[in-house]
């Protein structure tokens, strides 16, 4: 009995106590290895937009044209493969991954792309709440979104009107514009949703990503354009194209892309705001007993806090 009651005594008091950690070696390899929690991406994001809120209007031009140049390179990349491949079935599986391109210059590169800035400008504007933050979100959105529609302009201008590709190519070019055109307000708006909700989506898991942020870029870009979801500033690339050449008018391009789209990614981005930002983040931060913080030391308290109550 004496024995028996030994072994159960040993195996309570082992139940009862935790894994030791018993040096700042082991601490550390354990926090490589826990996934970052909401309440550090929501810090990451927002203190990127509120850096990208305190740029100048020069700074932020200069960074959007580039983006908008680079976005055309995502037009490029789908037509070359569009053209060298054969009128099959599974083809757009495989043009469609040249969709991704521009999108890795322009996130890699720290450019600035309009839909991005719906979700980062944002949370500093739903922290603060007040008149000169949300003038100047509106500041940032316009400079960026005009800069941004100003590069893809250029560089649907230069590959229309300078004979650099054969005809397969061009011939691609339109096919890819077509695509973006000829639907009604409705569809065009729904499927800018979704392309507004991927980009905010991919923006969102980036800070925790470490080495898997060219996939994360790659899968969501490459499943709006396989989607055919309307976006804004590589859209327009596109349509651009068709208008240079004169196969479609500004008021179609306006009234049949341009507004359905902008505002359906607006939304779309705006959506993952509330969903992820707000109610995860915000409605759930603090645990009774303990400081809100995101920092790791917080982290370490409320993980001993959360034992102590076992």
């Amino acid at each position: 009995m004496g024995v028996n009651q030994a072994n159960s005594s040993a195996r309570a008091a082992n139940e009862e106590t935790p894994a030791v950690i018993s040096t700042p070696d082991e601490e550390k390899r354990v926090e490589e290895r826990v996934a970052i929690n909401a309440h550090v991406v929501y810090e990451a994001i927002r203190r990127e937009g509120e850096e990208e809120l305190s740029r100048s209007n020069s700074a932020l031009a200069w960074s959007a044209l580039a983006a908008g140049l680079s976005m055309g390179i995502s037009f490029l990349a789908e037509a070359l493969l569009r053209a060298h491949l054969p009128d099959l079935p599974w083809s757009p599986l495989v043009s469609r991954t040249g969709y991704a391109v521009g999108f890795l210059v322009v996130v890699l590169g720290r450019q600035q792309l309009f839909t991005e800035n719906t979700l980062t400008v944002i949370l500093p504007l739903m922290q603060r709440a007040n008149v000169t933050t949300f003038l100047n979100v509106l500041r940032l959105w316009a400079v960026v979104l005009f800069a941004n529609l100003l590069g893809t302009y250029l560089f649907a201008a230069c590959v229309a009107k300078v004979a650099l590709f054969d005809p397969k190519v061009v011939r691609a070019f339109t096919d890819i514009g077509v695509a973006h055109t000829g639907m009604s307000f409705s569809v065009a708006f729904v499927r800018a949703i979704f392309a507004g909700w991927l980009i905010a989506l991919m923006v969102w898991l980036l800070p925790g990503a470490d080495s898997s942020r060219v996939s994360i870029i790659i899968i969501l870009t490459y499943l709006i354009g396989l989607g055919g979801f309307n976006h804004i500033v590589a859209g327009s690339t596109t349509v651009f194209f068709l208008l240079v050449n004169h196969a479609l008018s500004w008021t179609q391009y306006l009234s049949g892309f341009f507004l359905p789209t902008l505002l359906g990614n607006i939304i779309g981005g705006l959506m993952l705001v509330s969903a992820l930002a707000h109610a995860q983040v915000v409605g759930g931060r603090q645990v009774p007993g303990v400081p809100n913080s995101t920092s790791k030391e917080t982290g370490r308290k409320k993980r001993k806090f959360l034992l102590t109550k076992r």
